[in-house]
């Protein structure tokens, strides 16, 4: 990889990235260094050999407050359209390069998840809660009804909630949230690297087909996949009883 990246920690490990912000006296909010980094860090992790699924998560008592109040709202209050104009795409780059990397991404949340940490509740600071992608993103993960709910009136999702309606894919106690997230992880890095990067690129690109053309995308993408060297090692295993191992990073 590049340079080190500036405003959070990058660790690797055992073919896991992971992203710790690391702000805890400031609810870890985002500042513009953090929002350049990130976007380059995701840009870049696609061709790391090295990380087949990368974790976010955050130090102290919360995951992610958003953008810091003085640091950038305040900041850009007295900025000319151009530069507001260019630090929303630069937020909007951000959640593009998280769902286009090929490796799976897995948010480690707890406490406070707000903001752009979120992307939900900015109407409460004057803002659209049409942000980041969440007015396309949202609709599609809970619905349109209980998406509208969420980004006009802003109001916190308690955890239970937000595992009901599928905005979250796990709740688990506070004290098992490392271990959980460890454990979610490792098995991503365990799994098929080739099948689990289609998945998620099927993922993304099927959302702007209709549905024949998704199930020709879809045929493709099996095809390609068929004899491949992780399904070959699937099928050896299958034969032998036993548990497939597949291609370790940059094996």
């Amino acid at each position: 990889m590049p340079a080190p990246y500036r405003g959070f920690r990058w660790e690797r490990a055992d073919g896991v990235g992971t992203v710790v912000l690391d702000r805890p006296d400031k609810l870890n909010a985002l500042t513009f260094e953090v929002y350049d980094e990130l976007v380059r860090l995701f840009a870049e992790v696609g061709s790391d050999a090295a990380v087949k699924a990368v974790v976010i998560r955050g130090e102290g008592r919360a995951f992610c407050s958003g953008g810091d109040v003085n640091e950038i709202i305040g900041k850009l209050l007295d900025r000319p359209l151009e530069d507001r104009l260019a630090f929303t795409r630069t937020t909007c780059a951000l959640v593009r390069n998280i769902r286009s990397c090929p490796q799976p991404v897995v948010a480690s949340l707890h406490g406070a998840v707000a903001g752009a940490g979120a992307v939900i509740a900015l109407t409460k600071v004057g803002l659209s809660g049409a942000d980041m992608g969440a007015a396309w993103l949202l609709p599609r993960v809970v619905g349109l009804g209980r998406a509208s709910g969420i980004l006009l009136l802003g109001d916190a999702v308690p955890a239970d909630e937000a595992h009901r309606i599928g905005l979250v894919h796990r709740v688990v106690p506070d004290g098992d949230l490392a271990a959980e997230t460890a454990a979610l992880a490792r098995r991503l890095a365990d799994g098929s690297e080739a099948g689990i990067r289609a998945t998620k690129r099927m993922l993304r690109e099927e959302e702007a087909l209709g549905f024949d053309a998704a199930l020709e995308a879809e045929a493709a993408g099996q095809a390609a996949l068929l004899g491949g060297p992780d399904h070959r090692e699937y099928h050896r295993a299958f034969n032998e009883k036993r548990k497939p191992v597949f291609r370790k990073p940059g094996a």
